[in-house]
Parts: C-alpha cells; sequence; structure tokens
C-alpha cells in the first residue's frame, strides 16, 4: 500500500470472492418484460441488468423513469436492437448506493458477443410517490435540499435512447452479470440561458465479474467518497463515487488498478489515500477515518460562456487541489451555457479546470478565504 504525503490510515485487502458473488445475488431474479426478442436458439445464455449510482450529495433525490433495457448483438443490423425489459418504472437514484441496486431486467439470448446496450427514457412516470409523499410530477427530475422540484429534460439528441458503447459476451447456459452505474452528479447539467436544467445521462457498464470492491467507514453520513486516478499534469479520472450511509460505510466498484480515495463534505477539509486494488473480485478495506471540520469556509463563483449558439451545450466545473505530487477533485458539476456556479469550499488553495466538449479547456489557480472569490465571466471557445 502506498499513501500520499498527509493522507490517512493503511489499507489492507482480503480475497473474498463469495462476497462479491453474495452482493450480486439480486441481479438473479427475473423481472417482467424480459424477453430476448423471441431467439430459438439453443445456443443461449442469460443477462441480468441491475441499476445502481454514483450519488451526489446536490439533491435529496434524482429520479429517472426507465421505459426500456436493449442489447444489440455483433454482426446484426444497426438498427436491430433485442429487448430485455421494459420496466416503465420510476427509480430514485440516491437510494441505489453502497451494494444497493435496482433489478431491470433478466432475458435469455442467444450466445455470442454483444456491442452495445440501449437505455431509453421517458417523460411519463410511474404511479409511486416520491420522498415528498406526492406522486411524481415528471418522469426525470431531482429534488434539492430545500425540498423544491425541478424537471430534467432529456436532450433532443438523446430521446431515441442512450447508447451506451460496451461489449459484453454471452456464453451458453451461464449469466452474465451486468450492473449500469447511472452517475447523477455528472448526468446534472445546471440552467443556462435556456432557463431548463437538462439531464445529460452519463452511464457506465459494469461486467461484475471484471470488478472489485472497495470499501470502508467515513466516520459519518453523507460523505462523498470516490476513486481517482491522476495522471500528470492534468487528467483525472474519477472512476467511481458514491455516499456514505448513515452508519458511515460506504462501497466502489472498481476495475483493478491503484485508485486515490478521495473523502469530502462540505464544512469539512477533504481526505485522501491511496490503495492497490489490483485483482479483480477482492474485496479491499480502507482503514475508517474521520473528516476534520474546516476552520473557515468560502465561496467560489463564476459564469460559463461557451462560444456556441446551442443552449444545450455545457461545460464541466472540476475543482481541484495539489496533494503530494498530484491532485485530487474536490467536487465537479455541468453548468450549461449562460449558467452561473456557486461552489463553497473549506479555506484553501485550489485551481478549476472548466472543460466543454470541442472547447479549449480553462484552468484558473485561486485561494479560499473569508472573501468570495469571484471569477466572473469565463469564455470557452473552439478548439484548432
Amino acid at each position: 500500500m502506498k499513501k500520499r504525503p498527509g493522507a490517512g490510515s493503511s489499507v489492507t485487502k482480503v480475497c473474498c470472492w463469495s462476497a462479491l458473488i453474495g452482493l450480486c445475488l439480486v441481479f438473479l431474479a427475473a423481472c417482467g418484460g424480459g424477453g430476448g426478442g423471441g431467439d430459438s436458439s439453443s445456443s443461449t445464455g442469460s443477462v441480468s441488468v441491475g441499476l445502481t449510482d454514483a450519488a451526489t450529495t446536490d439533491y435529496k433525490a434524482v429520479y429517472v423513469t426507465v421505459q426500456q433495457v436493449a442489447v444489440h448483438m455483433e454482426g446484426q443490423a444497426e438498427g436491430q436492437w433485442r429487448v430485455i425489459s421494459t420496466p416503465n418504472k420510476t427509480y430514485n437514484l440516491l437510494t441505489l448506493v453502497n451494494g444497493v441496486r435496482e433489478e431491470l431486467g433478466l432475458a435469455t439470448l442467444p450466445a455470442g458477443h454483444y456491442t452495445q446496450m440501449r437505455l431509453l427514457l421517458t417523460s411519463i412516470p410511474d404511479t409511486s410517490l416520491n420522498i415528498l409523499s406526492h406522486t411524481h410530477p415528471y418522469g426525470n427530475y431531482f429534488i434539492d435540499k430545500d425540498d423544491n422540484v425541478q424537471e430534467l429534460k432529456v436532450p433532443s439528441g438523446l430521446q431515441t435512447g442512450i447508447k451506451i458503447v460496451k461489449g459484453f459476451d454471452i456464453s451458453t447456459n451461464e449469466t452474465t452479470q451486468l450492473l449500469l452505474d447511472f452517475d447523477a452528479t455528472r448526468s446534472i447539467v445546471q440552467a443556462g440561458t435556456s432557463g431548463k436544467w437538462l439531464l445529460q445521462p452519463t452511464i457506465k457498464v459494469l461486467n461484475v465479474v471484471e470488478y472489485s470492491i472497495i470499501q470502508g467507514n467515513a466516520g459519518q453520513a453523507g460523505v462523498l467518497v470516490s476513486a481517482q486516478t491522476y495522471t500528470a499534469p492534468d487528467s483525472i479520472n474519477v472512476v467511481a463515487s458514491t455516499v456514505s450511509a448513515d452508519d458511515g460505510s460506504y462501497k466502489l466498484f472498481v476495475r483493478p488498478l491503484t485508485y486515490t480515495i478521495v473523502a469530502y463534505k462540505e464544512g469539512y477539509a477533504p481526505y485522501s489515500t491511496e490503495i492497490e486494488a489490483t485483482t479483480a473480485g477482492t474485496v479491499y478495506t480502507v482503514s475508517s477515518f474521520t473528516l476534520t471540520p474546516a476552520s473557515s469556509s468560502g465561496t467560489v463563483t463564476g459564469t460559463v460562456m461557451i462560444a456556441s449558439a446551442d443552449q444545450e451545450q455545457y461545460a464541466t466545473i472540476s475543482i481541484r487541489k495539489t496533494v503530494g505530487s498530484g491532485q485530487i477533485e474536490i467536487t465537479s458539476r455541468n453548468v450549461a451555457n449562460g449558467g452561473t456556479f456557486t461552489i463553497t469550499l473549506p479555506a484553501a488553495d485550489y485551481s478549476i479546470v472548466i472543460s466543454s466538449s470541442g472547447r479549449q479547456s480553462v484552468t484558473q489557480d485561486f485561494t479560499i478565504s473569508s472573501t468570495p472569490v469571484n471569477l466572473g465571466d469565463i469564455t470557452l471557445y473552439l478548439s484548432y
């Protein structure tokens, strides 16, 4: 185990295939609507699909309504999809963390290689109640910390379905277990000049047998815990994230690799430590830690201007801090063209990286103290 300077406790690992399999048994029950497309081939296997979330501390609830899950088999026509299930169900993503997942479907399909998956969302919610004990007002929406409800518009380009390019194999008489990791934090785009909040789904398909689990205890509920990698000079990849449960526990699904575990909660100084999670099917445990209350906090604000007439164009704001010889991401959010952001942080030195597809990224250093920091208008131009 390696540890950054100033990082916390050591990390232990326990090889535990049974624990991993136990966490995934929920996938094996059948879900209404699965069908596998009616293929009568004798060479068949099964695929089970579950839904989980990377979670966020910015909202009380994030709801999405899934109409259909389908897959595409290699060698078939581009528009030919095999339907796994038609849930027509509204899910609160923020309840699907730390090993909790929702079953989307189980289907029998021809054995072979599949190239991608399609998730079709709908604006028509189911008849269940939300956390406010109200019927769902929209198919896709969030509830903020003040119990305000805001609809999430699905961009026009995604209304035919969210295509997730991730290959997987189905073997004869075996079940392939897939997990859709729906990252709520990176999927919500704050309103810009259009005045609409957007849902730009960020989803990963995890083949369960290829992954390991990192678990631990953050000492309290509501701590955003993430597994990150850093590549000099400024590339950070947040591979997985979750929010600690009421008892402080957390779980992350990761591919075998060495990660920096970052823990952050507003009003506290961030914590980080490294872990070598290098073997698939293994459960790694990070020693318990407790966040230190920040001595003081302040805010950083700015307005994102993108040289584009597209009101659905958005930028990702990444707040970073130098730790040892690398950097960690403290928090991030998406802001639509013309939108303003305000972020509260503990007093310290930071850098902000603002990026958007096809645009030149902007990086700026700043220091948080009791005096608010206003970065003004930040304009992103086309990359050439």
